[in-house]
């Protein structure tokens, strides 16, 4: 069984660490995650990537002032417009601004209301289950042509370990929490494998566009549709894109009527365009600051940070600390290609945190060369001064040389033998309330 830990953070971080969205994820009894996103694009800016690549979207229009969408919406000339904030967070719908407006998704038939709406959207913070407690701050809203939809499917392409490459997901449950559908019905869920080398074959993509529910017409629809998603994915070098609701309209067009999009991090080079389309504004301060060192933080609510290199042994640490009776503050991730400077980097970001009473270092040296880390850390607590309990566990690479440039500093660093006595040490260390 899952523990708690790992449980939440891989229904947090499922899309970016490529876990498999159709089998059911459990819920934490235990420490709440702040939000943590790599690249992750608006709702408008991903439509866009699909309409310029032929999948079928609603017609929109994005506007950053009241005049401008109200302009947007006579453009639309539709029977029924979708007016939605752009923000990150889910949950928009039931949201409430400070202007006073109630919900950041709103459908009228009358452009003159969507000019009145966005008036107390843009430039106000919209606060939903996902934002901090004062909202997110709207500057920009999407105008878009109102469609009825008369059945909703799910769709998803993904990069899938087990399997060596991409798969389709598919179910004709749609509109609804896929984790719910693959615990309470898993026979409603689809998968096919993809070659990465042959591709997306005909058949896939008519057998998916069957199971999902389409028939005739609609079918060969539905399977060019997931074509052109499947080629988008390759082009874009994304992790995962998903498509809920794939629906389809009373007028018999199959329509990608919201999509949420993961790229590749190590894909940056090549993608320059989507990575210049990154809004940081959403992100906590300390998340910009580490991505400039890059370093991967995500901020938790207990009081023991934690500096680790690799997400499973984040994890692993943040679990094993709260099984000793513990909570931990966060964790950072200093990944693989480490530098002394990003060590001290890292020891800035987490002393600047308030709640942190205690660092627990706890570092696996494959690529990683423990004596890089044991200098980083030498010079850190030399230069910060740092004030709070250290516990460094080290193992692999140059792990003797490591050991006696901490034993050798004089500093009071504590070194443990294994993570269960880095836990152990560091929960001790933290004076009880």
């Amino acid at each position: 069984m899952a523990s708690p830990m790992a449980a939440q953070a891989g229904k947090l971080l499922r899309a970016a660490w490529a876990l498999r969205p159709c089998l059911p994820l459990g819920q934490s009894q235990g420490i709440q995650w702040s939000s943590r996103r790599w690249l992750n694009l608006q709702e408008y800016q991903s439509k866009k990537l699909m309409s310029d690549n032929g999948v079928k979207v609603q017609r929109f229009f994005v506007a950053d002032t009241a005049n401008d969408a109200l302009e947007a919406a006579k453009r639309l000339n539709a029977k029924e417009i979708v007016l939605k904030a752009q923000i990150l967070a889910g949950g928009r719908g039931k949201g409430t601004f400070n202007s006073g407006l109630k919900g950041g998704v709103h459908l009228t038939k009358d452009p003159k209301v969507v000019g009145q709406l966005a008036k107390q959207m843009i430039g106000y913070n919209l606060a939903t289950k996902q934002t901090p407690k004062d909202g997110v701050k709207v500057n920009k809203v999407m105008v878009a042509e109102a469609l009825d939809i008369s059945r909703e499917t799910y769709l998803a392409i993904l990069m899938d370990r087990s399997c060596n490459g991409p798969v389709l997901v598919g179910s004709p449950q749609g509109g609804v929490d896929i984790e719910e559908v693959a615990a309470t019905t898993p026979e409603l869920i689809f998968k096919e494998e993809i070659d990465i080398f042959e591709g997306l074959k005909e058949s896939q993509a008519q057998r998916m566009a069957e199971n999902l529910g389409f028939h005739g017409a609609l079918k060969t629809q539905a399977a060019d549709q997931i074509k052109k998603l499947y080629n988008l994915f390759l082009k874009i070098d994304a992790t995962q894109v998903e498509v809920n609701p794939f629906g389809e309209t009373p007028e018999g067009q199959v329509v990608c009527f919201d999509a949420k999009i993961n790229f590749d991090d190590n894909a940056e080079f090549r993608q320059k365009d989507i990575f210049a389309m990154d809004d940081k504004s959403e992100n906590e301060p300390i998340e910009n600051e580490a991505a400039k060192h890059d370093l991967k933080y995500i901020g938790l609510d207990g009081n023991i940070a934690c500096f680790v290199n690799g997400a499973g042994l984040a994890m692993a640490t943040c679990d094993i600390i709260s099984l000793n009776g513990g909570k931990p503050a966060n964790f950072l991730d200093l990944g693989g290609g480490v530098k002394e400077s990003q060590v001290y980097q890292a020891f800035k970001l987490l002393t600047a945190d308030p709640k942190v009473e205690a660092i627990l270092v706890n570092i696996f040296g494959g690529i990683v060369n423990c004596a890089i880390i044991a200098n980083g850390i030498t010079r850190a607590c030399r230069e910060l001064e740092l004030k709070v309990p250290l516990v460094v566990r080290l193992e692999g690479t140059n792990v003797e040389e490591a050991q006696s440039i901490l034993n050798n500093s004089g500093l009071p660093i504590t070194s443990a033998s294994d993570l269960e006595d880095a836990a152990r040490k560091a929960v001790a260390s933290v004076t009880p309330k």
